[in-house]
């Protein structure tokens, strides 16, 4: 479980980064898309106590999957969504690490 998170987590930290502009942001899109999907086999079922670490990362994906090509067209709405997106993602991926 820790290789789709890790691979989530930091695709999350590229994408808040923005070292790499636009090409490192379609990376960190792609490495939290595969990191959730891989993931979504040990999310969390039902309705039981603790945090349910998967509904953030997935959220955080869908905001970076709107937001990454929106900052395309208009840089800081689209912006805005992927950073939000960005930071769920890696918020998730901690909550949800082993340990």
């Amino acid at each position: 479980m820790r290789a789709p998170l890790l691979l989530a987590g930091v695709g999350g930290v590229v994408l808040l980064v923005g070292l790499l502009g636009t090409t490192g942001a379609f990376i960190g899109l792609g490495a939290i898309l595969i990191g959730t999907a891989w993931s979504a086999p040990g999310a969390p079922h039902g309705e039981g106590q603790g945090r349910n670490w998967w509904a953030l990362l997935a959220a955080g994906a869908g905001l970076c999957l709107v937001g990454v090509p929106l900052g395309l067209a208009t840089e800081t709405i689209g912006g805005l969504f992927a950073a939000v997106g960005a930071g769920l993602a890696v918020i998730g991926a901690i909550f949800g690490w082993p340990g």
